[in-house]
């Protein structure tokens, strides 16, 4: 079993920043991308940043230059840095990542169970 659990979520005003955290847990055998997802009332999910195990980040582009995606490989764990914040980042925001389990022979994609980000006046 794996686990994905987010924090740091919250309510900021316009301009303000947060930091998301997602630790992954349970029998991992190794992680390969892990990511950060947006679902706002009303709109599909979409992608907002990814990182793949050796570092290389891409981002939406509505995010680009304020939002930074990183991640600690020894603590399983990624990070969102959101700077800037708009209102039109408010969603909840879902970690993603590609899991192997130990002894296991195939990846597949494990889900967080959501964090809100409300940015409002």
């Amino acid at each position: 079993q794996v686990q994905l659990v987010e924090s740091g979520g919250g309510l900021v005003q316009p301009g303000g920043s947060l930091r998301l955290s997602c630790a992954a847990s349970g029998s991992i055998g190794s992680i390969n991308a892990m990511g950060w997802y947006r679902q706002a009332p009303g709109k599909q999910r979409e992608l907002v940043a990814q990182i793949t195990s050796g570092g290389m980040a891409n981002y939406a582009d509505s995010v680009k230059g304020r939002f930074t995606i990183s991640r600690d490989n020894a603590k399983n764990t990624a990070y969102l840095q959101m700077s800037s914040l708009k209102p039109e980042d408010t969603a909840v925001y879902y970690c993603n990542a590609e899991i192997r389990l130990r002894f296991g022979t195939t990846r597949r994609d494990y889900w967080g169970q959501g964090t809100q980000v409300t940015v409002s006046s």
